[in-house]
């Protein structure tokens, strides 16, 4: 599982419109198209918290969203918009390296 998560943050990374290092309680844009919003992490005893909260650029459409996971050692959490019919979806992953976490976006 461990090779798998690694190997989707290598097809992220690579293929990342946007690739940067993000640090404690500092806000960091995100940009999914359609759905627009910000992440940031905490450090806390069992591991890195990332926080993220994103909502359609159209605020009629819908309710915010929030996503919170903890990451320990070498983990990844991603998640998606899908892509219109004549567009590819979007994508954002966080991926936890020592003390640190990375965020890369593909995509719009």
């Amino acid at each position: 599982m461990r090779l798998l998560s690694l190997t989707a943050l290598g097809l992220v990374l690579a293929t990342a419109a946007g690739a940067a290092e993000l640090n404690p309680r500092q806000a960091h844009s995100l940009d999914l198209g359609p759905v627009r919003g910000s992440a940031y992490y905490t450090v806390e005893k069992d591991g890195l918290r990332v926080v993220a909260t994103l909502a359609p650029t159209d605020a009629a459409a819908a309710t915010p969203l929030r996503v919170i996971t903890t990451l320990g050692s070498d983990q990844v959490v991603s998640f998606s918009v899908p892509g219109t019919q004549d567009g590819a979806a979007a994508s954002v992953a966080f991926a936890r390296r020592g003390d640190r976490v990375e965020v890369a976006s593909t995509g719009y």
